[in-house]
């Protein structure tokens, strides 16, 4: 479901696969992030259904067991499947799994691989000669596997479009939260993170999502600096500005925020100002040279060129897209 997908306007139909002996974990974070609130809450939850190779129970790694009333049949109406999971990453999954992960691809849905369901993934062929991610701790016999995925470990998630992989097993929750974000906008995603107490991210990043952790406000002389950054995101900002406010050497600010935020202070800057961008388009009615200003891309087709190749659609038109939604 790419930005701009006419789907998208609709709850989406997610297929969620689990396996004999899946962590609960695993199973659960995509009803975590797009399920139903208990009490209700604010936001519509998305249609869910947990299917499995073949119908029936399921032990899983807690030492209890589940049954799974839905077969690979639902994958063929879904517009998300989701493997939260995979039991051996040196092996590879049925085929029948992977030749409905495959028709359910071919049928236009998105398809995730959150932590080792990453490999199931690649093993479909699905991911050859795209960018992935996977738990750090298998990197290696990942690329021994799929010589022709780009892997790219460092990365909580990575968004192909409609191909999407997470990392370890916490970093399904930042993957879900991008992909509320992705179909209901930030600011959606900002309150089941808020529900679920996990820590807001932004989207950003050149041809993937990169997830960047927003760090927390505090008294430290980079929290500070960035904190002042994120206030000020239409003035220039360089690793000489920010090391200044922080009071700290150029080298020293830069291992610091390297240390920080996991990547580079342009990364961390276009994925603050896509975030402001996006909420500006969400919410307000500014043209999109003021928006462009106003998030610190400074003209119109700067703002286009990194929105375009982040989100995968132009600003304009997400904003008609959220604009139908709000209707």
């Amino acid at each position: 479901m790419a930005a701009g997908d006419t789907r998208e306007a609709a709850v989406p139909r997610v297929a969620v696969l689990a396996f004999d002996g899946i962590n609960p974990f695993h199973l659960s974070v995509p009803s975590l992030v797009w399920g139903a609130e208990s009490p209700a809450g604010d936001l519509s939850p998305w249609d869910i259904t947990v299917v499995a190779e073949r119908p029936g129970p399921l032990r899983t790694a807690a030492g209890y067991s589940i049954v799974v009333e839905h077969g690979l049949g639902e994958l063929t109406t879904a517009d998300l499947v989701v493997v939260p999971w995979w039991s051996d990453p040196t092996t590879a999954a049925p085929e029948p799994v992977l030749q409905a992960l495959r028709g359910a691809h071919a049928n236009g849905a998105t398809v995730v691989g959150l932590c080792l369901g990453s490999f199931v993934l690649a093993d479909s062929g699905l991911l050859d000669g795209f960018t992935a991610t996977t738990h750090w701790k298998w990197a290696e016999t990942f690329r021994r596997r799929f010589p022709e995925v780009r892997l790219r470990p460092e990365e909580l998630y990575v968004d192909e479009g409609r191909l999407v992989t997470g990392a370890g097993a916490t970093a399904g929750i930042d993957t879900c939260l991008h992909l509320l974000a992705r179909h209901q906008g930030q600011q959606a995603a900002n309150r089941v993170a808020r529900r679920i107490v996990a820590a807001p991210h932004r989207a950003g990043g050149q041809a993937q999502f990169i997830e960047v952790p927003l760090p927390e406000p505090g008294p430290d002389p980079l929290g500070t600096a960035l904190s002042w950054a994120s206030g000020h995101l239409d003035e220039p900002l360089s690793i000489d500005v920010l090391a200044a406010r922080a009071h700290l050497s150029r080298s020293s600010f830069t291992r610091a925020f390297r240390a920080r935020t996991g990547t580079s202070l342009h990364h961390w800057l276009v994925a603050r100002r896509l975030a402001a961008a996006r909420q500006l388009l969400e919410t307000g009615d500014l043209d999109i040279e003021a928006v462009a200003r106003r998030s610190g891309f400074g003209t119109a087709a700067r703002l286009r060129e990194h929105f375009t190749r982040a989100v995968g659609t132009t600003p304009s038109r997400y904003r008609e897209d959220f604009a139908a939604q709000r209707g």
